[in-house]
């Protein structure tokens, strides 16, 4: 079995969401979502639990759980400006593995933390994320699932969310059924990042893909940085947004 390097998981957690208020907060069979990611992180294995928050009422939950809280600023533009405010507070290397843990997956595998983490550092990338295959035709054509296609080295040439890639002659007899032999792939919003680039990353303009497409992760590339890609060993249940998405959560957590 490969060697697990080294990382840290820090879990970008802001009290605010216009879908689903509070949610860091809001419990799943009683227990805060935001301490059910801290959970799956320390089962991952990681040297140091961050969570990178800017509300007291976060920091009150995760008393006791034998995890870090980093106040931040309240006015990031995004998580990853936030976890570079906290790479900056802790003094990480600059070699330092950082995985990004979104506050709202908190049934993220613990496997596939780990991976993220070894992909990045058996890769020379500044970052690395997972995906997962395409098995649906509605999913392929989903523009709430972000699309990816890799190089033959396993690093990142696009995401998208309209379908990637077109499988021009099979859709224009059949669109309703994915044909055989593409390499259809979802992203999964998991990252790792070398605590270096993070500090890099805030000072770069955002990008007009970017812009167009709503990923942030494009500003890397039309920046000129590499990601490598991995495929997940084991599924990510979806995050959650809205509270239809918190019901399905407590109801598989209530389970027997």
């Amino acid at each position: 079995m490969p060697q697990i390097p080294n990382f840290v998981v820090a879990i970008p957690a802001r009290y605010g969401s216009t879908r689903l208020p509070g949610k860091p907060l809001r419990t799943i069979a009683g227990v805060p979502m935001v301490v059910r990611v801290a959970q799956r992180a320390q089962q991952a294995g990681a040297a140091q639990v961050v969570v990178a928050t800017d509300d007291e009422r976060i920091a009150d939950a995760l008393a006791m759980q034998g995890v870090d809280v980093c106040m931040t600023r309240a006015e990031h533009a995004s998580g990853s400006d936030r976890l570079a405010e906290c790479a900056a507070y802790y003094g990480w290397s600059p070699d330092t593995i950082v995985v990004n843990l979104q506050g709202d997956e908190p049934f993220a595998p613990a496997a596939g933390i780990r991976e993220v983490a070894r992909a990045l550092a058996e890769d020379t990338a500044p970052v690395a994320t997972l995906a997962t295959p395409i098995t649906d035709a509605h999913e392929l054509f989903d523009p709430n699932v972000v699309k990816l296609v890799r190089s033959s080295n396993g690093r990142a040439l696009y995401f998208s969310r309209a379908p990637l890639p077109w499988a021009r002659d099979a859709f224009a007899s059949d669109p309703n059924t994915l044909p055989q032999g593409f390499p259809f792939l979802r992203h999964i919003g998991i990252y790792a990042y070398r605590a270096g680039f993070l500090q890099q990353y805030t000072g770069l303009l955002r990008t007009p893909l970017e812009q167009a497409e709503s990923l942030e992760q494009l500003r890397v590339l039309e920046h000129g940085y590499p990601i490598a890609v991995r495929l997940t060993p084991e599924p990510f249940p979806p995050g959650i947004d809205t509270e239809a998405d918190l019901q399905r959560a407590e109801a598989w957590a209530s389970s027997p």
